[in-house]
């Protein structure tokens, strides 16, 4: 087995991966200033963004719950890879050949880390299937998917295949590639009996079900024969790659859309979902197996961008009763987003891959234009388990419906709903307001009060503020920790933009907050030891003491309050001059204050020698304000 990878190669790789592509992949961002981006955070939830980059400096930063670093920590939190397996990997993806210590070059295709392994055996099962389809036997394949109404083209589009029926095809085609039983086992792809492991997927049609940068890790699978007595939909188990919670089939294609048109449409099948997009409604994704939940909704917040300023989620039920239920599932949800939620039910039952096939494309919009907000559909739903035409019918309803207008978010939406509950049950409206305001007040609101709070940011999560004694977080009231931060964010973030002079008075600086001043040193380390532009921010981070490191790449990703190029110069030049007339006061104090502890002779050499060096501080301030 190979060694360490070479730090040059590691240095490499980090240098030529964009930051920005590769968080996209999960996180959708927007601009926060000059070559800064900001995103709902993807390691906790949150309800406005903290989340930061800046792409040019390779580092993220989130505010709210101070996790930070370079693309490397970034894939390694949210793939759960090793340090090794993930260079593997971003090698892999701009086609870099890796070296290690033994002086062996980088891992041949079988030595990849264990979870590349699985996404090269995924990848490799898809081509199979594909290739399967437009065999003789994958007749019934294609029939079937011709029915639904899919040709060739939306096929290949949503690489749609065909598992033979036979127990071993994909097995003995993954063998012939390299591929071990071992490696195997762990795909999810494959069963085991006595006689060792044989296809979990035969005689089906198949779906690739890839992670949001388009990797496929799982499959699901319809049977198409009488005699298979397995069930009609088989999924990957869960395994390294695939967890069916944090899934959404579909979206490796629509997370674009999502993103633009902060819309994303929740369907129930695979076939619905290449039903929606066909139709023009290209932000349709699905559950794969299980009910929307929790870590579907962190997923689907981070794309729209749900922080308050727009944006709708909409879910398409069955009208049958388990469509029903799947809605009031859905409904339980709800305050989870900001964003409004919707939900569309079609009055005779049918899907959108049903709707497509009889009336059309159009039909399929109808459906989705035709949504109703979702606690709409929560109350009319509760209201049709209780005899409305009876008092005690009435009064039941309200009881039960009442807690579900209290929840309503918008206070000015609320009213407007509890009036028409009024209408539906036929009672006045002082009634049901009365029942609303009980509501409230017993809740208490607690999921919407919780909503409420602004996320938790650096002054209560921050490594700096939990690290040791030695190094708490300055307070950034004071003018003088503020001027020395602004400073340190300034050369982190525009080093080039300092002119020699200026570098040499950074050096020179003295910084008060312990904190500051080990950036500081940190900082000239790195200079000194001639960091490269792309590892400037990672090296500093490595030469700064462990609890330190999270702090500087929150220093690395906050906004420069400068609109353009020219105010950008204006602002780092003001800054760091800024910090020069600092130390200049700094360095007056300090002789002032000897000449008045000392008994310095007014004629003596030393007392002219402080006075001259006073005059050349004063004359430096000067230069520096222009006066």
């Amino acid at each position: 087995m190979a060694g360490l990878i070479k730090r040059e190669d590691i240095d490499e790789v980090r240098n030529r991966t964009d930051l920005r592509e590769v968080v996209e992949s999960y996180v959708t961002l927007k601009s926060a200033g000059i070559g800064s981006f900001k995103g709902l955070c993807p390691f906790h939830d949150e309800r406005s963004p903290s989340f930061h980059i800046r792409p040019q400096l390779g580092t993220f930063h989130c505010f709210g719950c101070g996790e930070s670093g370079d693309v490397i920590a970034f894939i390694q939190k949210m793939d759960h890879s090793s340090f090794t397996e993930t260079v593997e990997l971003l090698a892999a993806r701009i086609n870099y050949e890796l070296h290690y210590e033994d002086g062996g070059p980088g891992p041949r295709r079988e030595d990849y880390g264990k979870r590349q392994r699985l996404v090269d055996a995924h990848k490799v099962a898809e081509e199979f299937f594909r290739a399967q389809l437009e065999t003789q036997e994958g007749a019934a394949a294609r029939e079937f998917l011709t029915g639904r109404g899919f040709d060739e083209q939306a096929v290949a589009h949503f690489s749609v295949g065909y598992a033979p029926k036979g127990w071993d095809g994909l097995l003995k085609h993954l063998r012939s590639r390299g591929f071990v039983d071992e490696e195997l086992k762990l795909t999810g792809m494959f069963s085991e009996g006595n006689r060792g492991i044989y296809d979990r997927f035969r005689g089906r049609v198949m779906w690739p079900i890839r992670d949001l940068s388009g990797a496929t890790i799982g499959f699901g699978a319809r049977k198409l024969y009488e005699d298979d007595q397995g069930p009609k939909y088989l999924n990957t188990p869960e395994t390294q790659l695939y967890k069916k919670s944090q899934v959404l089939y579909g979206l490796d294609l629509a997370k674009k859309q999502i993103s633009k048109g902060r819309q994303i449409v929740v369907v129930e099948g695979y076939t619905d979902v290449m039903a929606c997009h066909l139709a023009g409604i290209t932000t349709a994704v699905a559950t794969c197996g299980t009910a929307f939940g929790t870590d579907h909704i962190k997923i689907s917040r981070r794309l729209l961008q749900d922080d308050g300023t727009g944006g709708e989620v909409i879910f398409t039920f069955d009208g049958d009763a388990a469509g029903q239920k799947a809605a009031l599932r859905a409904f339980e949800e709800d305050q989870r987003f900001i964003a409004q939620t919707y939900v569309c039910v079609e009055p005779t039952g049918a899907d959108p891959c049903d709707l497509r096939l009889h009336r059309g494309d159009e039909a399929v919009r109808e459906l989705i234009e035709n949504k109703r907000p979702l606690f709409e559909f929560a109350i009319r739903a509760e209201l049709k388990k209780f005899n409305l035409d009876t008092v005690e019918g009435r009064v039941q309803a309200l009881r039960q419906t009442a807690p579900i207008v209290a929840a309503i978010r918008d206070s000015a939406i609320r009213p407007a709903y509890a009036r028409e509950l009024a209408g539906w049950l036929g009672m006045n409206n002082e009634d049901v307001n009365r029942s609303v305001a009980a509501s409230i007040k017993r809740a208490k609101l607690p999921r919407n009060a919780a909503a409420a709070q602004p996320p938790a940011h650096a002054q209560d999560h921050a490594p700096g503020a939990q690290a040791a004694p030695a190094f708490e977080r300055p307070d950034s009231r004071d003018p003088v920790m503020r001027l020395e931060r602004q400073a340190l964010e300034v050369v982190i973030q525009q080093p080039q933009r300092l002119a020699d002079e200026q570098w040499q008075a950074f050096y020179e600086a003295r910084f008060m907050a312990p904190a500051h001043a080990a950036v500081h040193d940190g900082i000239v380390a790195a200079s000194t030891a001639g960091a490269s532009a792309a590892s400037w921010v990672e090296v500093i981070r490595e030469e700064v003491p462990e609890q330190l490191r999270s702090f500087v790449s929150e220093l690395a990703v906050t906004i420069i309050p400068a609109l353009d190029e020219h105010n950008l110069n204006r602002y780092c030049s003001d800054i760091i001059n800024g910090l020069i007339e600092l130390q200049i006061t700094h360095r007056k104090a300090e002789l002032i204050g000897k000449l008045q502890r000392a008994e310095v002779d007014p004629d003596g050499n030393e007392y002219s020698q402080i006075n001259k060096e006073l005059m050349e501080l004063e004359m430096r301030r000067r230069i520096l304000r222009g006066t």
